[in-house]
């Protein structure tokens, strides 16, 4: 049976992304998000975690293009002047393999969020990092290790099917998601050598900001059986920091569609968060087979 998670990434980076999460729970096919805990509208997020108690809410680590939990001054190899996150993640990739006071940083910027995360007294469903930093080796270990001291039980692995886009839009390009294949696998197998959950696969790379009705009904017509992840950016409408280009209101009407809400009840699959599918683990045992 197909088992489904979608997932909104961003949670607390705005309210008009709070807003488009809460309606998406609520009216359409939404069952988690992914919480930046250092947000501008953190707060406003976790008001509306709390009065939505089934909503799946994770950590969405942030390293690049926001700003830090703790004092600028406490990471300053990880900041601009303005105390906000480097951009060049290739250069900081860099920097965090010559530098021992860098990975010292960054490893207790990582903590300082779970910790924040943890002070929400949100039950703490999945993690994963904004652009999907952590197919960086060293941010991947530091999850496990960090993340497992503050009950993390389930990650998101950036792994997208290529055959099953093309099969919705034949003219889809293969590249982007084989030059990350080698990376998300080994990223795969060592969270599921870890203990740590992950699904078997996830949408939202090739169409991100862009995962509009027709894309979306397509790929929940057309999952496999085992653990899926699609994964979407709605808001109400742009704010400031929001990616140019982005269709932020047609993700989140796709989300509330009635014809893609159909989609899943005429499929009769399985939604729900990270934690609902590792808890069944046990009874379903390939969904965290190894790799």
């Amino acid at each position: 049976m197909p088992r489904l998670i979608v997932t909104a990434d961003d949670f607390g980076a705005a309210v008009e992304v709070n807003e488009a999460v809460e309606a998406a729970h609520r009216t359409g096919i939404l069952t988690a998000a992914s919480l930046m805990v250092s947000g501008p509208a953190a707060h406003d997020a976790v008001e509306r975690a709390r009065r939505n108690p089934a909503l799946a809410v994770g950590l969405h680590l942030v390293l690049v293009e926001g700003r830090p939990v703790l004092p600028p001054d406490s990471v300053s190899r990880l900041v601009n002047a303005d105390g906000s996150f480097r951009r060049d993640m290739a250069a900081m990739g860099a920097l965090f393999a010559a530098s021992g006071e860098a990975r010292r940083q960054l490893a207790a910027e990582i903590a300082a969020q779970f910790e924040a995360f943890r002070a929400t007294g949100l039950a703490l469903d999945h993690c994963n990092a904004h652009k999907h930093y952590h197919l960086h080796p060293l941010i991947g270990s530091l999850i496990v290790s960090i993340g497992r001291r503050h009950g993390l039980r389930a990650v998101r692995v950036p792994l997208e099917p290529a055959a099953i886009l093309r099969k919705i839009e034949p003219s889809t390009p293969r590249m982007a998601a084989l030059a990350l294949k080698p990376w998300a696998l080994l990223l795969r197998r060592r969270f599921r050598a870890a203990g740590l959950f992950t699904g078997d696969r996830v949408f939202g790379l090739q169409w991100s900001g862009g995962m509009t009705r027709d894309r979306l009904r397509g790929l929940i017509a057309h999952l496999p059986a085992g653990v899926t992840e699609i994964y979407l950016h709605p808001a109400t409408a742009a704010y400031p920091g929001s990616a140019p280009g982005y269709r932020y209101r047609e993700e989140l009407e796709a989300l509330t569609a009635p014809e893609v809400v159909a989609a899943c009840r005429e499929r009769a699959l399985q939604l729900g968060g990270f934690a609902d599918f590792a808890n069944a683990q046990a009874h379903f045992p390939t969904l965290n087979r190894a790799a």
